[in-house]
């Protein structure tokens, strides 16, 4: 007999049926007791005659395999039950789970849920929010296929970092140094200067940050695009208003179940995502909110509060800000009168979610920007020969995924939107 996945059983009413799972929760009753059996459709009451088949000793979480009768159930909670004929486990659980994953809400810290990640998965609520998750990804590869993006894949070892500095990490490459690629940035553009013009990637990028707080982690997925023969910066922000609206109506029709499991005000965009220079941001927050450390960046309290102020004046959980200085920007940002640059950052509810920007795509000018920064060319030999022979004017952006996923869904920390969290504490699981 083959086994038959939750989901399918109310198509076999009257039949007899082999599931397998994991025992959800059990109530003996006496003569009869109820299993609750979970697998990945979901969750299904067995009724069992406890005189005809042992149950003693069964803890929450063992491997289980039934074969019984569907019938219709009459719960008012359940539509079908499986008669149970019979039962075999196929693993038994021996030890005392860390946290009880069959409840609501796992009543455990989030240090003990990350620990044991992997039995963390098994609660209801936990799994949503990475059903929600891969849906934003594949939503990322869809939308941009359709509008003639390629996928690509580069490397994650390189020689150098894509913004120089500090914030690498360095690993042993045979006789030779090396380090984890910060971004694909140089890869990113490289495909555009090779012919094929528009490319994304989705994949681990790191981060040697010193942080720990709430929406940093130092290996993150981060969903890249770059697209050549742009106008401006104003059409990147003009597809990626496009592409945000098509995840958000793509998590509308596939992960609702999700959505009201968790208690999820979904984002709202308005009529268009406003964009505000940088400067005139920091003009609004001087003014009516007495922020008057801010100069030439935004901080994240700042960031709430410019949220805050056109939400109530635009209507709309984002906003771009743009025309960011200089300095505060890395050395292929194509530069904008009066020291500013031709990029933005994306705000969703107080936190920036992307990065994005027109590239410089001359040759010498990007020398010259490199050795304002304190690089040597000669370190980017590789990267550089893509642009003497060709390079279109071209833009691009990155979204890191668990930041947009926990910022969607209203999570606080982006661990609790990770799978497998590496932050400067955490190597395993």
């Amino acid at each position: 007999m083959n086994r038959i996945l939750m989901i399918k059983l109310e198509e076999n009413i009257g039949k007899q049926v082999m599931i397998q799972g994991w025992l959800h929760k059990v109530k003996n009753l006496g003569k009869i007791a109820f299993l609750y059996v979970r697998d990945r459709s979901g969750i299904v009451q067995c009724v069992v005659n406890t005189k005809e088949i042992d149950i003693k000793g069964m803890r929450v979480e063992s491997v289980i395999q039934i074969t019984g009768e569907v019938t219709s159930s009459g719960s008012k909670t359940e539509k079908i039950e499986v008669q149970v004929i019979s039962m075999q486990v196929l693993n038994k659980v021996n030890h005392e789970l860390p946290m009880e994953v069959n409840k609501e809400n796992i009543e455990a810290s989030l240090d003990v849920m990350i620990h044991n990640r992997v039995l963390s998965f098994r609660n209801k609520k936990v799994a949503s929010i990475f059903k929600v998750q891969e849906c934003i990804s594949k939503s990322f590869a869809e939308f941009l296929r359709k509008e003639g993006f390629k996928e690509i894949f580069t490397p994650k070892i390189v020689k150098e970092g894509t913004e120089g500095g500090t914030e690498l990490f360095e690993v042993k490459y045979f006789n030779e140094k090396a380090y984890l690629a910060q971004s694909p940035q140089f890869y990113k553009q490289m495909m555009v200067s090779s012919g094929f013009e528009r490319v994304f990637e989705i994949g681990h990028v790191y981060r040697a940050e010193s942080h720990d707080t709430k929406r940093h982690i130092n290996e993150f997925i981060s969903l890249d695009l770059e697209m050549g023969f742009i106008k401006d910066e104003y059409e990147l922000m003009e597809l990626e208003e496009k592409l945000i609206e098509y995840m958000i109506n793509n998590i509308k029709e596939e992960c609702m179940n999700e959505v009201e499991l968790l208690q999820v005000n979904l984002p709202i965009i308005g009529e268009e995502i406003p964009k505000m220079k940088l400067s005139e941001a920091i003009e609004i927050l001087k003014t009516q909110y007495k922020k008057i450390n801010l100069e030439k960046d935004i901080d994240p309290e700042g960031e709430k509060l410019i949220s805050e102020y056109v939400k109530e004046k635009y209507k709309s959980d984002f906003v771009f800000l743009t025309h960011y200085p200089q300095e505060k920007r890395p050395m292929y940002t194509m530069p904008a009168d009066n020291g500013e640059t031709k990029s933005f950052d994306l705000i969703f509810r107080g936190l920036e979610i992307t990065t994005g920007g027109q590239r410089i795509h001359n040759y010498e000018i990007l020398k010259e920007k490199m050795i304002e920064k304190g690089l040597n060319p000669e370190n980017f030999e590789g990267y550089l020969s893509a642009f003497k022979y060709g390079m279109p004017p071209h833009g691009g952006l990155a979204i890191g995924l668990e930041r947009i996923t926990a910022s969607f869904l209203g999570i606080e920390n982006v661990r609790e939107a990770t799978m497998f969290t590496r932050d400067k504490n955490r190597l395993v699981p």
